[in-house]
């Protein structure tokens, strides 16, 4: 862990035990999960709550998303969890969101059932469909970053990052999205030097018109990996996870 993650692992402990619901499991995603935060990068936790029964069967609406802010000194964070219901229907789908959330290293909070869990999604919820969400995730990102004036590498980043993220995916059927762990297999140069770029600063984080040219060169060459990528993977059409995800849910109401 960086300096910076040591100092604030206490306090990002204890919102996660302020929680009102008992928790499957809460990760670290956002810059910090993706390889290149910065020193002044908020915390984005993700996990997973349990209702219980008493909640989910009445007239009332339940609490299935739960979202927290906290600006404070040193310290900013977005805490959002979801319902177990709500995220096992998620993972059912082609949302490469709640698989990286699920998938994450950076762990907060941990239990035997998030452990099947994982298994679970790993042996019945990754499709090749799946590539569907980060040719849209790469193509919004894109356009956000050609948007901006002048254009931060930052952004530029997001955009490696995801079409990595997918061609990994479609490629191996596992879910990474460290950027530069993924670097290790794609060695792309340039990738390194543009996360030491956001790192050193704002005045080093912008690009010119001849990195544009190059760059819009290499997001065109590698959104033509991730179609190959998607048309020759081994994965399932559909996933097959639906009666073990039912069976853990039950489970997790009635404990």
């Amino acid at each position: 862990m960086s300096e910076l993650k040591i100092h604030c692992l206490p306090r990002l402990l204890d919102v996660v035990r302020e929680q009102s619901y008992p928790l499957l499991f809460v990760t670290i995603s956002g810059a910090h999960l993706y390889g290149f935060p910065s020193a002044n990068s908020d915390f984005d936790l993700r996990g997973v709550h349990v209702l219980p029964v008493r909640e989910v069967i009445g007239l009332d609406e339940a609490c299935e998303t739960i979202e927290i802010s906290r600006d404070e000194p040193g310290l900013e964070l977005d805490l959002v969890t979801h319902d177990a219901k709500k995220f096992f229907g998620l993972l059912l789908k082609k949302n490469g969101y709640v698989l990286e959330q699920l998938f994450s290293p950076l762990v907060l909070h941990t239990t035997q059932e998030y452990e099947e869990l994982k298994s679970i999604a790993a042996g019945g919820c990754i499709t090749r469909h799946h590539a569907h969400h980060y040719f849209g995730f790469a193509e919004t990102q894109w356009k956000l970053f050609h948007k901006e004036a002048p254009r931060r590498v930052k952004p530029l980043l997001y955009v490696y990052r995801v079409l990595l993220t997918g061609i990994h995916l479609m490629r191996t059927g596992r879910v990474e999205a460290n950027l530069l762990t993924l670097n290790r297999q794609f060695a792309l140069p340039y990738l390194d030097e543009l996360a030491q770029r956001k790192l050193a600063g704002s005045e080093h984080g912008t690009l010119d018109e001849a990195d544009m040219m190059f760059h819009q060169a290499e997001y065109d060459r590698l959104r033509g990996e991730l179609q190959r990528a998607f048309e020759q993977s081994s994965l399932p059409e559909l996933p097959s996870a639906r009666p073990a995800l039912n069976d853990l849910l039950t489970r997790l109401r009635l404990r």
